[in-house]
């Protein structure tokens, strides 16, 4: 018998992907708000309810549930919405999971690198540096505690937080918002430029979840990030140069972003590295480590 993997956040881009590296080893199913497909469950974070038979003989939770970071204006209801949507919805898995005396053997759970918060720095942020201190930080910060709650209250085996970079993949995210701008002649780097923009590449991402699901060691906080580092201008040009377009335009000034975004722009305009050591020390190797092999491999059809 397969053991059986529940995964939320059904419609993002990582978990349609990690799905396809799972179906072999593992019976996949999901959670979403409006049942599509035979393996789908169906719930309703806001009213706390879920379809309960989605649990039945389940070992582990992939918790990939959240709303959009940069998908709207930062406003008051914005920003409860970006922790309801990671906090409560992690806390009617908790209820429902101790309701039916579940033991899973891990929960693992998307975070995000902006536990180390949202600065541009020389320093090169570990696994064992305190989070930082503004929003993002705040929404992260949540976001782990409410998993770490299933370890806390024996509810779960391990509990593995994956604090993710930029996902660089053609289907969605940062990727697909800069290509077309910079194929039509109108792309260019955000306020300096000079702020680290921590990458990964979309098959990578997906790898690590399998890596935490198969080794039973993993537990705690990983950095998943490249272990190349790059920063906004840098990406930039590295796109320009796969697609084999000029870059004409002046970068983006700063007040231009903010005015745009609010406070959202912050989230554009400063970065810092992160390090990737601990995921490899646990022997994970990236298929894409660095950032002209991962970009000609996905832009290699928009040429």
């Amino acid at each position: 018998m397969k053991e059986i993997v529940l995964i939320t956040g059904a419609g993002g881009m990582i978990a349609q992907e990690l799905s396809k590296k799972l179906e072999n080893e593992y019976t996949v199913r999901f959670l979403t708000r409006k049942k599509k497909h035979d393996n789908e469950f169906e719930w309703n974070i806001k009213d706390g309810t879920m379809d309960e038979s989605a649990l039945e003989n389940v070992s582990h939770i992939i918790h990939l549930a959240g709303a959009n970071i940069s998908g709207k204006r930062w406003t008051k209801e914005r920003k409860h919405e970006l922790i309801s949507s990671r906090v409560d919805s992690a806390g009617l898995l908790l209820k429902t999971v101790k309701k039916k005396k579940i033991k899973l053997k891990s929960f693992i759970s998307a975070s995000g690198i902006n536990y180390y918060g949202t600065v541009t720095t020389e320093k090169v942020y570990t696994e064992k540096d305190p989070p930082g201190n503004d929003f993002l930080s705040e929404v992260v910060i949540l976001w782990e505690r409410s998993a770490d709650d299933f370890k806390e209250q024996n509810l779960a085996e391990r509990v593995v937080k994956i604090r993710t970079a930029v996902v660089l993949s053609k289907e969605d995210g940062a990727l697909k918002k800069m290509v077309p701008t910079i194929k039509y002649g109108i792309g260019s780097a955000l306020g300096s430029g000079k702020q680290y923009m921590p990458w990964i590449h979309i098959d990578d991402i997906c790898s690590i979840y399998v890596a935490a699901l198969r080794n039973s060691d993993m537990d705690g906080a990983y950095n998943a990030v490249s272990p190349q580092h790059t920063t906004n201008e840098n990406l930039t040009k590295k796109i320009a140069k796969v697609l084999k377009k000029p870059l004409f335009m002046p970068n983006v000034p700063a007040f231009v972003l903010k005015l745009m975004f609010g406070e959202l722009a912050d989230a554009l305009l400063e970065g810092s590295r992160a390090s990737a050591q601990k995921i490899q020390d646990t022997g994970f190797q990236f298929k894409f480590p660095d950032l002209k092999g991962a970009l000609e491999n996905l832009l290699k059809k928009e040429k």
